[in-house]
């Protein structure tokens, strides 16, 4: 909740939940407060996870810890995906403009990266 995890950490929960319930669907919160929830998300997606979740913009936090605020943002979630040579389904263009929109009408700032610097290189991501 607070973004404390590290990659490592990660890989053993999800072990566990996969020693204890070999067929469950498995899914991904990660808070992205120390800079640690793409690399999460990275080592989750190696180790087969399901389903991440993400926000547009990085929007979001934690009530009960202030200073936590922030989640994946998916366009940084979808590009590195994306990246990969995981299809998707998602614009990445059509998603960093409404990225935009949503930061401008809430008055704030995306803690994304690729808002600020935008896709590179773009001919290697598909317009899905």
């Amino acid at each position: 909740t607070i973004g404390a995890a590290a990659p490592t950490d990660v890989i053993n929960k999800l072990n566990l939940v996969k020693d204890i319930h070999p067929d469950a669907l498995t899914r991904l919160h990660c808070h992205n407060s120390r800079n640690l929830g793409l690399a999460n998300a990275y080592a989750a997606t190696v180790w087969g996870v399901d389903v991440l979740d993400s926000s547009t913009a990085g929007l979001g936090g934690c009530p009960f810890s202030v200073s936590a605020t922030g989640n994946i943002p998916s366009e940084d979630l979808i590009y590195m995906l994306e990246r990969m040579g995981i299809y998707t389904g998602i614009k990445l263009k059509n998603l960093l403009e409404i990225s935009s929109w949503i930061c401008e009408k809430l008055d704030r700032e995306s803690s994304g990266m690729l808002q600020n610097v935008g896709i590179f290189p773009k001919e290697e991501i598909p317009e899905n």
